[in-house]
């Protein structure tokens, strides 16, 4: 992929990771709500690609495909999280909620019930599942958020890992096997579809026999949980 004087070729790069973009769209659009449009990911993954060709360095050792696939995904993820308009109060009540998490489940040595984290806020039921699903579309990866130590590589980084594969495979991942171990059983199952099965949310609704906004709010409070236990730690 050089030219005779030893440089990049970047046109035939381009023409060769471009459906590589596509793919990646792809494999993360059917995770993610029906509001985000498969276009939106490939424009974002593209720019990150054209990052990645005008970036590169081959001395400093990662080879081109693992660099591009990082900017590409990196830069899908960026366009995600720029989407999130959540309104200060939101976000207030949703710190509200770890809190209330973390200090229930500390009293009652387990998992503390919904009823329960919504008697402490001083909410009703249905109150309370809203405000799981207002803070759960907000946030549209907020498992790898929860987890992650920084952001995605910056356009001037060339780890073979990201920060979250760094941290995956480092220290905390124990920790984070146990605090997902603790989650009450049909969180767990919903974590294991979603992010080792890969379903969407309407499917892991049609295992689980509820609606896919009902997915939602189990995710969102299933993440509590996690970000509870963590700090913790």
């Amino acid at each position: 992929m050089y030219t005779a004087k030893g440089k990049i070729d970047q046109h035939e790069l381009m023409t060769q990771y471009l459906p590589q973009v596509r793919r990646q769209a792809l494999a993360l659009q059917v995770r993610l709500p029906s509001s985000i449009e498969l276009d939106d990911l490939i424009q974002a993954g593209t720019v990150g690609l054209l990052e990645a060709l005008g970036r590169f360095d081959a001395g400093q050792g990662a080879s081109f495909a693992t660099f591009a696939s990082q900017r590409i995904r990196g830069a899908m993820l960026d366009e995600l999280r720029s989407r999130d308009w959540l309104p200060r109060s939101v976000r207030r009540n949703a710190r509200a909620v770890d809190e209330t998490v973390r200090r229930l489940e500390q009293q009652l040595g387990r998992a503390a019930e919904e009823h329960e984290i919504a008697a402490d806020l001083d909410m009703d039921l249905t109150d309370y599942r809203q405000l799981l699903s207002d803070t759960n579309s907000g946030q549209l990866l907020p498992f790898e958020a929860l987890v992650e130590e920084g952001s995605e590589p910056g356009a001037g980084e060339q780890g073979p890992l990201s920060p979250f594969a760094s941290l995956v495979d480092g220290e905390q991942r124990g920790r984070l096997v146990e605090a997902i171990e603790a989650l009450p059983e049909r969180e767990k199952l919903l974590m294991a579809l979603y992010y080792q099965e890969e379903l969407n949310l309407k499917e892991i609704g049609a295992v689980l026999g509820v609606t896919e906004s009902r997915v939602c709010q189990l995710h969102g409070q299933a993440v509590s949980r996690l970000r509870a236990r963590l700090r913790d730690d």
